[in-house]
């Protein structure tokens, strides 16, 4: 391929050098930028090797047809005149010989290369003008995405891949069911599915793939108005950067150079484009300061993203607290005390209030329920139906690509050993994912579709819509979407109670009153009338005695325990209550050395009076000590003999003894 005559005539320069003295070995020809724009220096190495040996003092004059194109951006071409004028480096173009050191020869120069920058300038600005004016008129050609493709009068048409079609409108059924992009991708990877994708550089360009999907593409697809039928123009700002590459910012709707909704038939109409921007927009402020509804997360509390403070009107937060292994949730507005560095504008506790709301949905939604339960099934074998429609496509794709590898194997001339071998590795390889795709589409598809028993389950579930609610297998995220269908927001405000303002969807408002949670030592504090009960038994009976009677009329303690005598001992002074030793001294009774002293006797005589009944007494504690009751008179001992004075009993006759001739005779003792 022979050179073009502009290429030509700057390899001519060569002689010319030789010419004006120099010698051929000492002229270097740097060629390394031809075909790139001098717009900037960055990513030219010829002109970047040009300043390094000027800088160096290697070149002793500088040749061009026009040297103010060495660079088009007039701050290189200053740096350049800089460096030569420094190192008295000559510079040579068609129209004469320029000394930068000369003044004259230096403004000539530097006005050249402000009139190839304008130059540039003014290229530039017809190009742009021409592309803006078709850009306004929706006529502009422009790389469409995956979906969108122009057909042969250059109008913009779906794909006629139906399956690319079904997946693009698979992906928004789905973000509208799920609510986020991130649950859009979990769904499509539960589902076994893959995403097509256009690609845009290398060999392959144009060609279709099919990758899983990845987050940053459902962002993509949902911010892009060409879904929605739309043509837009300028919704990326390009700049370039110091180090040479091209940035894009993205810019507000107002600043779109162009926007024509209904210019081309779309996967989705221009509100449903709206409303799916509100929900990411929604998502993505739930990160910043007004801290707006997000979507449903995981965690126990109903209300995130929908609490309001009813003192500043901020949002509120959700802080978690586990106790004994529950996590419980709590409301905070802490958007003030970030700020100023002061404490939190307030801090609600949440399971009383979730506990009020969802007493408030069972009343709201049980008229509606049956409505519900229609929707729900509806939306599940739709559902199944999509998903399974686009894993049929793929094993039809799979299938098509095997019999084509097939076709093309058997085409071959056999004797061509190598590019038969090649073609039976294809086939090969087009069979085994042929069969990946198979099987994922049985394992899929064998719980796919809903039998007459989930049916009925759904039916029976929705239309027990307490039960469903009160369900533990139920999901707190889907708690919270059904919470999301019914109300707006909430707003807390605490005042001794906390009042629950409910704002319901449609208009319609609802006030709860929900008591506060008592601080961990009042809520731990035994009740008065339970230490009533123990001040009232502790006249009769012990402490152990006490605890008995308690646990037999079924009360407990402050923290939830079944009473002993511990506990009411604990109660019993820290309440300031009188012991049961300083009850019965007070009616009278004695202690053991006291009621001995004034009987008389000793300690062994009273116990075993008291062990006889001869004298009262009354069980202090559990060890066995008692108080005595003593009497005015003391008791008399008892002994053998009767007292004097008294009668003595009759006996009672002895019957009459017949001796019998064999009586033994009495004994005689005899003396020693």
């Amino acid at each position: 391929m022979g050179l073009g005559a502009g290429a030509s005539r700057q390899y001519a320069l060569r002689q010319r050098a030789v010419a004006l003295g120099w010698a051929a070995e000492q002229v270097v020809v740097i060629d390394e930028d031809l075909g790139r724009s001098g717009a900037t220096a960055v990513g030219r190495d010829g002109f970047q090797r040009l300043v390094a040996d000027v800088g160096m003092g290697k070149a002793g004059l500088v040749i061009g047809l026009e040297v103010s194109r060495l660079a088009r951006n007039n701050a290189d071409w200053q740096r350049l005149l800089e460096i030569c004028a420094l190192t008295e480096t000559l510079i040579l173009d068609e129209d004469g010989l320029y000394d930068p050191c000369a003044f004259n020869d230096r403004m000539l120069l530097g006005l050249k290369g402000t009139l190839s920058e304008a130059e540039l300038h003014f290229l530039k600005a017809r190009l742009r003008g021409g592309q803006l004016l078709k850009a306004r008129s929706g006529e502009l050609i422009m790389p469409l995405p995956v979906g969108l493709v122009y057909d042969a009068a250059g109008r913009v048409v779906l794909d006629p891949d139906q399956g690319v079609r079904d997946a693009v409108a698979h992906l928004f059924a789905t973000f509208a069911r799920a609510g986020s992009a991130r649950a859009t991708v979990k769904a499509f990877a539960a589902a076994g599915l893959a995403f097509p994708s256009r690609v845009r550089t290398g060999p392959n360009k144009g060609t279709l793939a099919w990758l899983p999907l990845a987050h940053h593409r459902v962002l993509q697809i949902l911010h892009n108005p060409r879904y929605a039928g739309a043509f837009a123009y300028g919704r990326r700002h390009q700049r370039r950067g110091p180090d040479g590459r091209t940035r894009h910012t993205l810019q507000p709707r107002e600043s779109w150079t162009a926007l024509i909704p209904g210019a081309h038939p779309g996967y989705i109409s221009w509100d449903t484009y709206q409303d799916n921007l509100r929900r990411l927009a929604e998502s993505a402020q739930s990160r910043g300061t007004d801290r707006r509804a997000s979507p449903p997360r995981e965690g126990p509390a109903l209300l995130q993203g929908l609490a309001i403070c009813g003192r500043c009107g901020n949002r509120m937060t959700v802080r978690y607290h586990t106790r004994r292994g529950v996590t419980f949730p709590e409301y905070l507005c802490q958007r003030a005390g970030i700020e100023d560095g002061g404490p939190p504008c307030a801090r609600i506790t949440g399971d009383a209030v979730d506990a009020a709301i969802g007493e408030l949905l069972l009343a709201t939604v049980t008229p509606v329920a049956l409505d519900v339960a229609i929707c729900v099934q509806a939306e599940l074998e739709a559902r199944a139906a999509d998903a399974d429609g686009l894993r049929r496509q793929h094993v039809e794709r799979a299938r098509y690509a095997a019999d084509q590898a097939r076709r093309r194997y058997l085409a071959v001339d056999p004797g061509n050993r190598l590019v038969a071998a090649n073609l039976e590795a294809d086939w090969n390889e087009a069979l085994r994912h042929l069969n990946r795709t198979r099987e994922n589409y049985e394992r899929h598809s064998a719980a796919a579709p809903l039998g007459d028993t989930d049916r009925a389950r759904i039916v029976a579930l929705a239309t027990d819509f307490p039960a469903l609610w009160s369900d533990p297998r139920t999901p707190q995220r889907e708690r919270k979407r059904m919470v999301r269908l019914l109300i707006d927001d909430v707003t807390l405000t605490r005042q001794g109670r906390i009042s629950v303002a409910v704002r319901l969807r449609g208009g319609q408002t609802a006030t709860l009153q929900v008591p506060v949670r008592l601080p961990a030592p009042q809520a731990r504090r035994t009740p008065a009338q339970v230490i009533a009960k123990i001040d009232q038994l502790l006249d009769g009976h012990t402490e152990a005695g006490v605890a008995e009677h308690l646990n037999q009329a079924g009360i407990l303690s402050g923290t939830g325990q079944a009473f002993h005598a511990g506990i009411v001992h604990h109660l019993r002074v820290k309440h300031a209550l009188a012991s049961r030793e300083q009850r019965l001294l007070a009616r009278g009774l004695l202690g053991l050395e006291a009621a001995a002293a004034q009987l008389g006797v000793c300690t062994q005589t009273v116990k075993r009076w008291h062990h006889e009944g001869l004298i009262g007494g009354e069980l202090v504690n559990d060890k066995g000590t008692h108080l005595y009751r003593v009497p005015e008179r003391p008791p008399r001992k008892r002994t053998g003999r009767p007292p004097k004075g008294a009668a003595r009993p009759a006996r009672a006759p002895v019957p009459d003894r017949d001796v019998s001739p064999t009586r033994r005779a009495p004994r005689t003792r005899t003396p020693r």
